[in-house]
């Protein structure tokens, strides 16, 4: 275990943000975690690497700046410098284009995209004025770089991510802040369990993915741990597909 550094990760509660949380915490990060209630955190504090850590809990909705503005505050507040922020909360939606109404379409872009963007801009901000380095890696999808029905305002969000991704990096490589993203594939998370327990269902969702496995919160937290690492330090305005090779169709 190296020695201490801070991470803000959002969308902790369970799943892929609860596996990146573990992960850091494995390699000696203190952890600001955040979600919409902070109740929903409870399983997650008490898992045993992060237990052994300083292990912050923040409430966060990404659709309001007043709320960003607060949490970026409270886990600067509790841990001091932020080394990392993982912007890993986001909404999904299954809905053909024609159907999709403006609330929802609010809802997905403000919380992956405007919401990701502002407290990427506190993070940078906080980075600057402290003269640090910084690093933050966001959850994008294959769904931001690959067409599919049915996901539009999904992948359309992604898409800006992983273009945030690319600006942001540019604009802050002289600041030694390194930006970057990674595309999963199908996560095999609890809850994707449950949607692609039909047969049909995983047996489409497999079709698309060459190597013909689904991918595992683990391996996508790994790949957060070596873009937060010095191993990564030229890696900047990348987006790392973690996919089973479908984006190389």
């Amino acid at each position: 275990m190296g020695q201490s550094r801070t991470a803000l990760v959002t969308g902790t509660s369970a799943g892929l943000g609860r596996a990146i949380a573990i992960a850091l915490a494995q390699e000696g990060y203190d952890l600001a975690l955040t979600e919409l209630d902070t109740s929903a955190l409870k399983d997650t504090l008490a898992q045993p690497d992060i237990a052994k850590r300083k292990a912050v809990p923040v409430a966060l909705d990404l659709r309001s700046q007043d709320s960003i503005k607060a949490a970026f505050e409270r886990a600067a507040k509790e841990l001091g410098d932020i080394d990392l922020l993982v912007n890993n909360a986001g909404r999904a939606l299954l809905k053909p284009v024609v159907d999709v109404t403006e609330a929802e379409w609010d809802d997905v872009i403000d919380t992956n995209l405007k919401g990701a963007f502002f407290l990427s801009q506190l993070f940078g901000r906080h980075c600057v004025a402290r003269g640090r380095p910084g690093v933050i890696v966001s959850m994008a999808s294959t769904h931001g770089m690959t067409g599919i029905a049915g996901r539009s305002v999904y992948g359309i969000s992604k898409a800006g991510l992983i273009q945030m991704t690319r600006m942001l990096a540019i604009e802050w490589a002289d600041k030694n802040i390194r930006v970057n993203a990674i595309a999963p594939t199908t996560v095999m998370t609890e809850s994707r369990q449950q949607l692609l327990s039909d047969p049909k269902a995983r047996a489409a969702a497999l079709s698309r993915i060459p190597s013909g496995r689904f991918a595992t919160p683990e391996e996508i937290a790994a790949a957060v741990v070596y873009l937060a690492s010095p191993g990564a330090v030229s890696v900047t305005g990348h987006t790392l597909p973690v996919d089973g090779g479908l984006t190389a169709v």
